[in-house]
């Protein structure tokens, strides 16, 4: 049986929860704000096709041109997908990284989608092991590139008159 005190904290959280939810909103971003807010962090999380189901992974990354540039170790599921590929031909994922503050729930979350492929070129590859640096312990030997098709993002900030905007 339910103890009427924890039925009454739940209410009121549920409560305080519509309460917040009314103070904000939710507006779509532009491609170019949604990119400029993408390299802006350096951690998101990447979603593509492992065994017939959707996988996601964690990894840092850097903007670079416009695309989103990661990195990975030989063996890595996204790797061995990507070396299966007749002719360098990529493998279509989503690309989501966010900044969403826990306590205020005000932030922004950008998600691209777009064919991702191995960097082929040795210049190329070994220009992004500068720049990028694992945050593992594992030997990060490819380079992966999305070319985002298509980039939606929003951010969620106060309304007017509810304690300022995020």
């Amino acid at each position: 049986m339910t103890d009427p005190a924890d039925r009454h904290t739940a209410e009121d959280r549920r409560a305080a929860w519509a309460d917040a939810e009314a103070s904000r909103r939710s507006t779509e971003l532009d491609r170019g704000e949604a990119l400029r807010l993408l390299g802006s962090v350096s951690l998101g999380r990447i979603v593509f096709t492992q065994d017939a189901l959707p996988a996601i992974r964690p990894v840092n990354h850097l903007l670079h041109h416009g695309e989103v540039i990661i990195r990975t170790h030989e063996g890595a599921a996204l790797a061995t997908a990507l070396t299966g590929q007749p002719d360098g031909g990529g493998i279509v994922v989503a690309y989501e990284a966010d900044a969403i503050d826990p306590a205020t729930h005000c932030g922004w979350s950008v998600v691209v989608t777009g064919y991702c492929h191995l960097v082929t070129d040795p210049d190329d590859l070994a220009h992004y092991q500068a720049l990028l640096h694992p945050w593992t312990d594992h030997r990060m030997e490819y380079a992966l590139r999305i070319r985002p098709d298509l980039v939606t993002g929003l951010r969620l900030s106060r309304r007017e008159g509810t304690g300022g905007a995020v």
